[in-house]
């Protein structure tokens, strides 16, 4: 039975309304500071904790809870006879609910002109202090240091149900968010440079510490003899995959999400590109068919006529409603994944039909991952996203022959698909859509005579297109090959030692090449 609730909360979302709650079932409440004064002005009888304890709060607040009258009323184990006698013995009543939240540590750090002296007077020392204490006892004190829970707990506490399995998931949720708490600290203190005075960072920490949540265990990983499962990170920006809402469908593989997440990442790029709406199709991490249209019908349909074969049973992603045009289209395929802001209801009617097709939902956002990671053997490689768009802007035209405003609308199109094509990438485009995609070789000119097979296979002509390469052309011999088969306008990086030989062949063939001083490479 909880008569007796220690409340001081960082963030109060919310805490007036349960303090009241608890109030209403008998529960005494204690608290601290701003709390207390919130409860107080409220109309909700509360007891300072420096009444309490009567022991004043000092050193400008750093001590008010470390009190053996309250962590002895925390801590105490009512089933072992010595502890209870003990709190008989020095008139410490139980404490048996704790709802603490914590300083802003995080939200303190990421202010551009935070100094270190900020950052250490948001070191929260009481709050942890409470929250570990009452979540080590959590069969005897109920935790909270989660708003979202408050409704649950008084739910609970009506129905007479708040049993050990709740205790124990409010007890793990605690131990979660002080690994946070803790791993954020070290992060920002790794970081400092020699000059702590004006708190300098490094952007990659000495400790790196990371936290995620698991979303979901997964029937087995890349190939059926390797177990996985997906999680989130706790710091998802608005509009990662993470964020998905599925609507229907079976649950997720782990090949299926890896694969969504190229898809959406891609087609959030393409929009500014002169149509509304963007279309994505990946197999296997690759972009198989990119196009952007008046809407989601036309785009998807221009960019299903890449590879039509490929498509069957990939991921299919638009940075714009799917409608019920699009969706009678849609359905007509073996489609593993549908990613979209939005469906509209008659598209979900539609999509109904095909139960097995997992509908996504997520919020479009250019927010970028803080860091990628790649394990490798007993490490990790970290580095920061391939955030990069070149604009008209950044290019620089290097050929005799100079662009055309069509030209340069095709080659802009072309390097945005590129970026997410791995590497070797080679992309044939016009007009706005993919026309063929070489990928993943060892050999760039390997990947342009695929990406020139692909058109072919699919009965598109490259007469005209224009062609992106991710990285610089080593030598001449790749450039012949997309211009043989119909380029007449081509996209990369440059910086190779060969660079004037790859100019002069341009030169020569007559094609318009630019320069746009960045590669993508996609391992």
């Amino acid at each position: 039975m909880i008569k007796q609730a220690l409340i001081s909360v960082s963030d109060k979302t919310g805490v007036l309304e349960f303090a009241r709650a608890l109030a209403l079932q008998g529960v005494n409440i204690l608290s601290t500071g701003g709390t207390a004064k919130l409860l107080a002005d409220n109309g909700v009888q509360v007891t300072e904790v420096a009444d309490y304890t009567g022991f004043p709060e000092m050193l400008d607040g750093r001590v008010k809870t470390l009190h053996p009258k309250v962590h002895g009323g925390i801590l105490a184990r009512r089933d072992l006879p010595e502890h209870v006698s003990k709190l008989e013995e020095h008139n410490i009543p139980t404490i048996d609910m704790v709802v603490v939240n914590l300083y802003p540590f995080q939200q303190t750090v990421a202010k551009d002109q935070c100094s270190l002296e900020d950052a250490i007077e948001n070191i929260d020392i009481g709050g942890p202090t409470m929250l570990r204490s009452a979540a080590k006892n959590h069969r005897d004190v109920v935790v909270v240091c989660d708003p979202a829970d408050y409704a649950l707990v008084l739910d609970q506490m009506k129905q007479g149900t708040l049993g050990y399995d709740t205790r124990f998931m409010l007890a793990k949720k605690v131990f979660a968010h002080t690994a946070q708490y803790d791993g954020a600290i070290t992060n920002y203190l790794t970081s400092l440079g020699e000059d702590k005075q004006h708190a300098t960072r490094a952007a990659y920490p000495q400790t790196l510490n990371l936290t995620f949540e698991k979303v979901q265990d997964m029937r087995y990983g890349e190939n059926p003899h390797q177990s996985a499962a997906f999680y989130r990170d706790l710091n998802a920006v608005p509009g990662a995959l993470a964020n998905y809402r599925q609507l229907q469908g079976k649950e997720l593989s782990y090949n299926n999400i890896a694969d969504a997440d190229a898809a959406w990442e891609c087609v959030k790029t393409l929009g500014g590109l002169g149509q509304p709406a963007g279309c994505v199709i990946v197999k296997h991490a690759n972009p198989c068919g990119v196009a952007i249209g008046a809407d989601a019908l036309d785009a998807y349909s221009r960019a299903l006529k890449t590879d039509p074969t490929s498509a069957f049973g990939g991921i299919i992603a638009f940075n714009v409603e799917v409608d019920g045009r699009a969706a009678e289209a849609l359905a007509k395929l073996f489609v593993e994944v549908l990613i979209a802001p939005s469906f509209t209801a008659e598209a979900r009617t539609i999509m109904s039909a095909k139960q097995n097709v997992r509908l996504l939902e997520i919020a479009l956002g250019d927010g970028q991952n803080p860091q990628d990671l790649k394990r490798v053997g007993g490490g990790v490689l970290v580095q920061a996203p391939d955030a990069k768009l070149v604009g008209l802007g950044e290019l620089r035209v290097v050929s005799k022959q100079q662009p055309t405003q069509q030209q340069l609308q095709d080659l802009i199109f072309a390097w945005r698909v590129a970026k997410f094509v791995k590497s070797n990438a080679i992309v044939f485009c016009a007009g706005g859509m993919t026309l063929g995609v070489g990928a993943g070789q060892m050999s760039r000119i390997d990947s342009a005579r695929i990406a020139s097979i692909k058109a072919q296979n699919a009965g598109l002509t490259l007469a005209g297109s224009a062609v992106a390469s991710d990285a610089f052309f080593p030598f001449r011999d790749g450039l012949d090959v997309v211009v043989d088969a119909g380029a007449t306008c081509v996209i990369q990086p440059g910086g190779s030692m060969r660079d004037q030989e790859v100019i002069d062949a341009a030169d020569e063939r007559g094609v318009v090449m630019l320069y746009t001083g960045t590669r993508h490479f996609r391992h």
